[in-house]
């Protein structure tokens, strides 16, 4: 494992599942126990910062391989690259503990699947060895923890006891 790269855990689910919603709730409770934070999300859509006619569009159009927007404690940062896998992306994250991403479900990273009874209970990840916890407002039969989706302690409890604890 590289060192510079921070563990990485995905967490994935069908869409509407609570994904986003699961990340809001695991980061303020990983920044209150000291873990430094990054997060990474996986769309099918270009993303939209670097809007037409603005400097940054301009500096990209003219050719810039890599354009930064700065203020005062922000930066944004666009990026020419064929690179969308996680292992690509990682490098970006050398100054947190962790790095939590949405999405990815195909990339071989550890998975945490969000799972909501009103979008069915099937796992899209149920074997997928690099599953390591469900996270679900109903009861899945699986080989691996099983975590409420409404309480993000517990949660968080095993991604720092299976993640970070090495780290530390």
């Amino acid at each position: 494992m590289n060192p510079d790269i921070p563990p990485i855990v995905s967490i994935v689910g069908r869409s509407n599942s609570g994904k986003t919603t699961l990340i809001e709730k695991l980061i303020p409770e990983l920044k209150r126990r000291g873990y430094r934070i990054g997060t990474i999300k996986h769309t099918h859509h270009a993303p939209d910062i670097d809007r037409p006619g603005k400097d940054t569009s301009r500096h990209s159009a003219a050719g810039a391989d890599t354009v930064m927007l700065a203020s005062s404690g922000r930066v944004a940062m666009i990026k020419q690259t064929d690179a969308e896998g996680i292992d690509a992306l990682a490098g970006y994250f050398n100054d947190v503990d962790l790095l939590m991403t949405e999405g990815y479900k195909r990339e071989p990273k550890p998975k945490i699947e969000v799972v909501r009874a009103a979008m069915g209970t099937e796992l899209l990840c149920r074997n997928d060895p690099r599953l390591v916890a469900v996270a679900s407002d109903a009861h899945i039969a699986v080989d691996v923890p099983v975590f409420r989706l409404d309480d993000p302690g517990p949660i968080a409890d095993f991604i720092e006891q299976k993640f970070l604890n090495r780290r530390r």
